[in-house]
């Protein structure tokens, strides 16, 4: 006996985003990045099982990522079960770029002086933003012509960095909560979190934060104060700096000489100056 046709069986409907993220596993140590990650699919209405079929690219769009952030909550999707496709983390370009400028003071404010410190340093001790964020005063010693960092890993000494540091321990012993601070980089406000202090330590999406954030203030001066014959160069370099994020600048420092800190990053700029090698020379 044959069986009556049927109708097939509706689809369940999907939850309500925000009761599906919560519903969702949270990958441990990835806590801050994964509902930074669900608030911006929220905004567009997305689920985690929406963001799989439509992957990252109307996030980035919606809110202007670059390719590295692109790639870093792509990451940060897979380690917590969503089936997206793997993002490369893109190489810096243009493949050198003057990054001088960003070690230059122009002022005494004190978030202007702790960035100008931190380039200073990272120009010659490129580490990792993780490794910065960890970096006690105890383990930067200023001698007579440059400073040295001692860390777990190793020694080094940085050329480069005296004034810059010199700058910041002056504006830092202003301030109380700074001056008591031992980070390098400490919090200079309290921010949203129960425990943030000021002279606290800083996250490290606070610093890719603050770097970004002096980046494109640097560009911003030198298109105000460079020459008619300079204009252009400095639109240039400016337009640079507004895309320039700290893993760029590092592996840029590295690429262009600079002894490595740690892993990370190495092989990358391995790779670039293997490019640069092939191209020509792009002016800064």
């Amino acid at each position: 006996m044959s069986r009556a046709w049927q109708q097939p069986l509706p689809e369940m409907p999907a939850p309500p985003p925000e009761r599906a993220w919560r519903g969702w596993a949270v990958p441990p140590g990835y806590e801050a990045q994964w509902r930074r990650l669900a608030d911006a699919a929220m905004e567009l209405g997305l689920g985690p099982d929406q963001l799989a079929e439509t992957g990252l690219d109307p996030l980035a769009a919606a809110r202007g990522w670059k390719p590295a952030t692109v790639a870093l909550y792509s990451k940060v999707a897979r380690y917590g079960g969503l089936a997206l496709p793997r993002a490369r983390t893109p190489e810096p370009d243009p493949l050198e770029l003057e990054l001088r400028p960003l070690t230059e003071l122009r002022g005494s404010d004190p978030e202007h002086v702790r960035a100008v410190a931190w380039c200073a340093l990272a120009l010659s001790w490129p580490a990792p933003v993780g490794m910065f964020r960890s970096l006690r005063r105890d383990q930067v010693h200023s001698g007579a012509r440059r400073l040295v960092v001692r860390t777990e890993d190793g020694e080094w000494s940085v050329t480069g960095a005296l004034t810059a540091w010199h700058a910041w321990e002056e504006v830092r012993g202003r301030y109380p909560a700074l001056a008591a601070s031992p980070w390098v980089l400490p919090a200079l406000r309290r921010g949203p979190g129960l425990d943030s202090r000021i002279g606290g330590r800083l996250s490290n999406q606070a610093l890719q934060v603050t770097f970004a954030k002096h980046a494109g203030r640097t560009g911003q001066h030198l298109r105000a104060t460079a020459p008619p014959s300079r204009q252009d160069a400095a639109d240039v370099l400016a337009a640079a700096y507004r895309e320039l994020s700290y893993d760029s600048f590092r592996r840029l420092s590295l690429a262009a000489g600079a002894p490595p800190v740690s892993a990370r990053g190495v092989v990358r700029a391995a790779r670039t100056v293997a490019r640069a090698s092939r191209s020509p020379r792009l002016a800064g």
